[in-house]
């Protein structure tokens, strides 16, 4: 009996730990981007990046291990039951539950595991990671900036340089232009008092020096002119040869984390919930700390309650394999999760207790388990893989006589191809047979998986926000292509290193070799529909996916109940004209072509100093003299001993060197993920030529072509893999996916997040990834023996 438990206990540990690997690497995925971002933005020792990461992994481990459990018994316990095993234990006279128990063992320690995670480290790594962020924030202090667009990620203040030079280590800003737009109430607070509009400070030459003590960045500014009106509209100006401004890098309130439940320790949280002298709270703060308190105690049950279900399933299905179990497995915790964010969401409510909505579904599968378990002796045939299977062998059987009956034509483009040797053999179709099966189950199975996860995050906004279950599914569908286009890699890369690798276990590569036929020439037919999968990616990123994330954008911010985004934004305020010109408004009106509080400032293309500046309350384009007439407002040179100031308030004026269109003021507002190629790199030259930032979507205009790549990338890299693990089994193969697919989102974000702080230049961000895989692939596949 400990053989058998120990056989069983050790069956169910090798595929639980991959699957737990699989739901962590998926939970991960959001979580790489937004650590890359901040590791980048930051020269943080490895240490510390390692604690970082360290950090964010216990989140993911009481919703990934529950899973990987069920997973690991589901596929376990099939291939016990596939392979007569569990018939022949029964035959022995030994009772289904002596496998049971080893199972229920495991699932204990994973429990302890679980709450482990849930009751201790999540909360501690999450302290740690806030504080780690703190760190962070002053540690983002650099006098480096984007040249020749608006920044405005510092607190009332609009930063514009010409141009950013380095002088050693030390950067240096050329022809840079400040406007002060703090907010008349707080210049009040302050004690300062001016008229209307910004003010505006020009240099010739700056020199940053962060100062991250205090917040802020510390300007040397050589050749300094400032101008401001006054209260009766004038313009005034003063000039410096030196002047030292500070700006700073971020407000105060910005930099504080509040410190949520999710945060607390088990023992605060509790008192916060259930103790005597617990805090007032308001009903809602009240309730996410009881859900927060009761859910850290239900999910690690979790792994027993999945494993009383599973454990019968697993043993009465046959012949479903791996694939089947991982379709049960994404099913049943679509089933567990979905009653468990539906119910707090009614506890959200006040219409259900808290404790009460969070342990329900834990009392459901227990009631099932504790039923299927009873049923598990009985003679009867229940494996309903089989029966699934049969009823789709059915269908495919009448699919292929109505497809028989149609005539056959020989192409001749075939036989062309036949007369040179490089026609299509049996073994091409033998392999590809078994490629495209695993990539198509995997494929569903991944995209499945997000989609529930997805289904379980915006669940609480649907419920909250009164949203149809219809609504719901069209977002789901027109999510689908772009996941579809992001995993087909993944997919190819791990249908390559399973397909090949039963091919060597079972000796068949060996079978080929001795009958004259060579590794490459076996990984020639996944090698060569890789490629065409590539085209055909770019194909569809092409003409639907921009499409389909424009509907799934729109109903996303439906289901949030966020304010529809218009694609056009007349509100960016700083524009830069098609001469040396720049304008500031309030507001835009697209469609009656008028601006309200408008400010214009000629600048001097040699020094950058304002020569002219019109300031008025409204501008509006009139199309019979080709300009904008200015109403109520002033116009000043200030360049000159005398200058030019005149007045034109319950009246207007037009000026002829002001010939921007209205469309030069509104661009289209879209995300890089709507558009295809073309489309977007004619949208980066409208928003380059007004001085807006561009540098990210160029790396997003370069990745349209390298990303469809990757799919062709990751079959070279794969195969040779797939040959040296074979004799493991397809297990192993799917293990060696899981670390190159890690590393392939890695250094396809780090390069990202590099290229989007322009340390790189956008096409070599973009390709870097596909130049190191290629090259690894290649080297691989050289080396491998023939």
């Amino acid at each position: 009996m400990r053989i058998l438990s120990r056989s069983v206990f050790l069956e169910v540990l090798t595929s639980a730990s991959l699957g737990t690997l699989l739901f962590t690497f998926v939970l991960f995925l959001r979580t790489i981007e937004r650590l890359s971002s901040l590791l980048v933005k930051t020269s943080a020792p490895p240490a510390v990046v390692a604690k970082l990461f360290l950090f964010a992994l216990p989140s993911t481990i009481p919703f990934a291990l529950p899973l990987g459990v069920l997973v690991g018994i589901l596929i376990g316990l099939n291939r016990m039951s596939a392979d007569s095993e569990i018939i022949a234990i029964r035959a022995g006279g030994i009772s289904s539950m002596s496998i049971v128990r080893p199972v229920l063992l495991f699932a204990t320690f994973s429990l302890i595991l679980t709450a482990l995670a849930s009751l201790w480290l999540t909360p501690l790594s999450l302290h740690l990671e806030t504080l780690i962020a703190r760190n962070f924030a002053a540690a983002q202090l650099t006098g480096e900036i984007e040249s020749q667009i608006f920044n405005e990620q510092f607190p009332n203040t609009v930063v514009y340089v010409n141009n950013v030079t380095n002088v050693g280590s030390q950067p240096v800003w050329r022809q840079v232009f400040l406007a002060d737009v703090t907010p008349p109430d707080e210049l009040k607070q302050q004690g300062k008092d001016r008229g209307e509009g910004p003010r505006i400070l020009v240099a010739q030459e700056a020199i940053p020096h962060p100062d991250p003590a205090n917040n802020r960045i510390i300007l040397e500014m050589h050749n300094v002119r400032s101008s401001e009106r006054d209260k009766e509209g004038k313009v005034v100006t003063t000039s410096a040869p030196v002047q030292i401004q500070a700006l700073k890098a971020q407000k105060q309130e910005d930099l504080q984390v509040n410190k949520t439940v999710q945060e607390m320790d088990i023992g605060p949280l509790y008192k916060r919930v259930y103790g005597r002298h617990r805090p007032k709270l308001s009903r809602e703060d009240y309730v996410d700390a009881a859900i927060e308190l009761n859910q850290r105690f239900a999910l690690p049950l979790a792994c027993v309650l999945l494993a009383l279900v599973g454990i019968p399933l697993g043993i009465s299905s046959r012949k479903g394999g791996k694939s089947a179990a991982f379709i049960f497995t994404v099913l049943l915790a679509f089933l567990y999760y979905l009653a468990f964010i539906t119910l707090i969401g009614v506890a959200k409510k006040g219409t259900l207790p808290v404790p009460l909505a969070v342990w329900t579904p834990n009392g459901i599968f227990l009631l099932v388990g504790i039923l299927l378990l009873s049923q598990l002796d009985k003679p009867g045939d229940r494996d309903l893989t089989s029966w699934a299977k049969t009823q789709f062998d059915k269908l495919a059987s009448r699919f292929r006589a109505l497809r028989n009956r149609a005539p056959v034509f020989e192409n001749p483009s075939l036989l062309a191809i036949r007369r040179f040797g490089l026609r299509p053999m049996l073994i091409d179709a033998y392999v590809l047979n078994g490629f495209l099966f695993y990539l198509a189950v995997l494929l569903l199975a991944l995209v499945s998986l997000i989609e529930v996860f997805t289904f379980f995050e915006l669940l609480g906004d649907m419920i909250k926000n009164d949203i149809t279950m219809g609504t719901m599914v069209d977002y789901l569908w027109h999510l689908a292509p772009k996941l579809f286009y992001d995993l087909t890699p993944i997919g190819i890369l791990v249908a390559s290193l399973i397909c090949f690798g039963i091919l060597t276990k079972y000796n068949e590569v060996t079978a080929f070799k001795a009958g004259g036929v060579s590794v490459h020439r076996l990984a020639a037919p996944v090698l060569f529909v890789s490629l065409m999968i590539s085209g055909l990616l770019f194909a569809f990123d092409h003409y639907y996916i921009p499409a389909a994330n424009r509907r799934q954008e729109m109903l996303r911010a439906e289901i949030k109940k966020k304010p529809v985004q218009t694609y056009l934004d007349p509100n960016r305020q700083w524009i830069y004209g098609q001469g040396s010109r720049i304008y500031n408004y309030r507001f835009l009106d697209p469609h009656q072509s008028i601006m309200s509080q408008v400010n214009v400032y000629e600048l001097d293309p040699a020094t950058f100093h304002i020569l002219h500046q019109i300031s008025a309350s409204s501008a509006r384009w009139e199309p019979s003299l080709k300009t904008w007439v200015f109403e109520n407002g002033i116009s000043q040179d200030l360049h000159g001993e005398n200058a030019n100031y005149q007045e034109f308030y319950g009246a207007s004026a037009t000026f002829h060197e002001i010939t921007e269109l209205p469309t030069w003021f509104v661009k289209e507002e879209k995300e890089y993920k709507e558009m295809n190629f073309q489309e977007l790199g004619t949208y980066i030259r409208e928003l380059r030529a007004s001085g807006l930032e561009t540098t990210p979507l160029q790396v997003q205009y370069y990745k349209k072509f390298s990303v469809p790549l990757f799919a062709l990338i990751m079959a070279l890299l794969s195969i040779p893999f797939a040959f040296i693990a074979g004799n493991r089994g397809a297990m192993t193969g799917v293990g060696i996916s899981f670390g190159i697919a890690i590393a392939y989102w890695v250094v396809g974000t780090l390069f990202d997040q590099i290229g989007d702080l322009n340390q790189l230049p956008a096409a070599m961000a973009a390709w870097s990834p596909d130049v190191l895989f290629s090259l690894g692939g290649l080297y691989f596949m050289v080396r491998m023996r023939t």
